[in-house]
């Protein structure tokens, strides 16, 4: 049985992991650069491959994106550890924490070892291979928060998870005043009417596909040397993936305890009463 003590200890460092989130990097600016170079530089075909990609991942999430990750995968390394035959996302739910963050964890490292192999793959061919690695990557990405989702017990496939996996997303590429305001806009999520606008948000995921693209330019410079952009590929795929793992992971985390320590209050109440 968790503890309130425990819940709130977790939670505090959570909120002290946002905290250090405010800082704003030079290079985060700077950082749009060289894409601003690189839409200079690449043919129009290769434009037209990267809006189409962007487009198809779009899709995938209006759509629930079932394809890109595989739910039962994550459901039997819960039941290999708690014994339990017919794990649910229902059942992740009232599962300890420790055991979502084990396998949350284990979900991200196998995500960033693919990152890295892709990275590498597409480095080979400098800049005109970095316009593949884009949409692969945003892909990449898009499957490791909805696995994240999966192992604290929420379905990706529910509008209002989409548009959640949208903004895990869309902090992690941001610059400051960005991450504050996304910051302010999920500090109580599970408790705001999102029906009204889960259309709009959904529908602006190109808008944060776009916005993405453009602010991990700068980590992305060196991918557009030949073969030795396989090295800074691998590297570069592994870092980006590892800051949007540990972006949902704590997000997601945050609400799934905000909601313990809530069912810990109502338990007290009923109780008393």
């Amino acid at each position: 049985m968790e503890t309130k003590e425990y819940l709130l200890k977790e939670f505090a460092s959570i909120q002290e992991w946002e905290s250090k989130q405010k800082g704003l990097w030079f290079w985060e600016r700077l950082g749009r650069l060289p894409f601003k170079l690189l839409d200079l530089m690449t043919p129009q075909f290769v434009h037209k491959k990267i809006a189409l990609a962007l487009n198809e991942i779009g899709s995938y999430l209006q759509t629930g994106g079932r394809y890109l990750y595989r739910e039962q995968t994550i459901f039997k390394r819960y039941a290999e550890k708690t014994g339990q035959s017919n794990v649910t996302t229902e059942v992740i739910a009232e599962l300890p924490i420790t055991y979502m963050d084990e396998i949350s964890d284990k979900m991200i490292n196998s995500s960033k070892k693919i990152a890295m192999t892709q990275g590498a793959t597409t480095g080979i061919g400098g800049i005109f291979t970095l316009a593949i690695d884009i949409p692969l990557i945003l892909g990449i990405s898009l499957k490791t928060l909805q696995e994240i989702a999966v192992s604290y017990g929420y379905d990706p496939n529910d509008k209002k998870e989409r548009i959640f996996i949208v903004k895990c997303l869309q902090f992690a590429s941001s610059d400051i005043v960005g991450k504050e305001a996304i910051l302010n806009e999920l500090s109580d999520y599970d408790h705001v009417d999102r029906s009204a606008e889960t259309l709009s948000q959904v529908q602006g995921w190109r808008e944060v596909m776009m916005t993405y693209r453009d602010n991990f330019g700068w980590k992305k410079l060196f991918q557009m040397i030949p073969i030795a952009g396989m090295i800074f590929g691998s590297i570069i795929n592994k870092s980006m993936v590892s800051d949007i793992g540990e972006a949902g992971q704590m997000f997601y985390k945050k609400r799934r305890l905000m909601q313990k320590l809530s069912q810990l209050e109502n338990e007290k109440i009923e109780e008393v009463y």
